[in-house]
C-alpha cells in the first residue's frame, strides 16, 4: 500500500531537466517580445534564435535521460506556440509591418501578423494530432521554428545592414505571409530525424558540422537568413519532385497493364 502511494506520488511531479530548457526557451520568446517593445530588434531576432536552440535540446535531453512525459509534450508546445507563433508576429509588426501605415495599407500589416501566428497555431495543433501516424523522415508543412527563423533572419540582417523595417515593409509583408500559409499547407520537408546522434559516425561529418559553424560565424545575420529560407523553399521542391516520382510510377504501372492485356 505504501510503495503504491509513493508511486502515485512521483508520477504527480514533473521531470526538471527537459523542462528548464523549455522554460529557458519561453523566456527567450518573452525577451524577444518585450525587447521588441523598447525598438531593440536585434536582441529580439536573437532571442527567437536562441528559443530555437533550446527547443532543439529539451527534446534530445528527455529521450537521452528517458524523461518523456505527457506533461513535457504539452508544455513544449505551448512554448512554441508562444515563441515560433507569437513572438515573431509581434517583433515583425513592431519592426517592419506596422510601417505599412505609410503607404494607405495600416491593417494589412497587422492581418499579415496575424495570418503569421494563426498559420502556427494550427501548424502545431495538426503536428500534435498527427505524431503517431507521421511520416518521421518528412515534416508536412514547414515547421514552426524554421519559420519563425526565416522571420527573426530577416530582422536581424536589417538591422545589420542599417536598413529599417519601413525600408523592407514590402519583402516583411511577403514573407510573413508565405511563412504564415507553408506551415498549414501540405508541403513536404525533410525532418532530419534519421541522423542518430547516439552512435558513431565517420570523421567527414564532425567535420562538415565543424565547418557550418566556421561558416555561420564569418556572417550570421546573413548566412541563418539565407539558410533557412533556402529550407523553406526546399519544401516545394522536394513536393513537386515527390510528385512527378508518382506520376512516371503511375504512368509505368499503366504501361505494364496495357502491355499485359497485348500479350497472347
Amino acid at each position: 500500500m505504501e510503495e503504491d502511494q509513493t508511486e502515485n506520488k512521483s508520477r504527480r511531479g514533473i521531470y526538471l531537466l527537459p523542462n528548464l530548457f523549455t522554460t529557458a526557451g519561453l523566456f527567450a520568446g518573452f525577451y524577444a517580445i518585450v525587447a521588441s517593445m523598447g525598438d531593440r530588434f536585434e536582441a529580439a531576432a536573437v532571442a527567437i534564435f536562441i528559443a530555437m536552440i533550446m527547443d532543439g535540446i529539451d527534446g534530445r535531453v528527455a529521450r537521452l535521460t528517458r524523461t518523456q512525459s505527457d506533461f513535457g509534450v504539452q508544455y513544449d508546445s505551448l512554448s512554441d506556440m508562444i515563441c515560433f507563433g507569437l513572438a515573431p508576429a509581434l517583433v515583425m509588426y513592431e519592426w517592419s509591418l506596422h510601417s505599412m501605415i505609410n503607404i494607405g495599407w495600416a491593417k494589412l500589416g497587422w492581418l499579415a501578423a496575424f495570418i503569421y501566428t494563426a498559420g502556427a497555431a494550427l501548424r502545431l495543433a495538426r503536428f500534435n494530432a498527427q505524431i503517431k501516424v507521421a511520416d518521421k523522415r518528412y515534416f508536412q508543412g514547414l515547421p514552426s521554428p524554421s519559420s519563425a527563423a526565416v522571420l527573426a533572419g530577416l530582422i536581424w540582417v536589417g538591422v545589420d545592414t542599417g536598413m529599417s523595417g519601413a525600408d523592407l515593409v514590402v519583402p516583411a509583408f511577403v514573407l510573413t505571409i508565405l511563412m504564415g500559409v507553408l506551415m498549414v499547407s501540405n508541403v513536404r520537408y525533410y525532418s532530419f530525424k534519421e541522423f542518430d546522434f547516439k552512435n558513431r559516425v565517420p570523421f567527414v561529418v564532425l567535420l562538415v558540422f565543424v565547418m557550418g559553424f566556421v561558416f555561420t560565424s564569418i556572417d550570421p545575420p546573413k548566412v541563418l537568413f539565407a539558410g533557412f529560407l533556402v529550407y523553406a523553399i526546399s519544401g516545394p521542391l522536394i513536393t513537386l519532385a515527390f510528385i512527378r516520382k508518382r506520376r512516371r510510377e503511375r504512368k509505368r504501372a499503366v504501361a505494364v497493364k496495357a502491355e499485359e492485356r497485348n500479350e497472347p
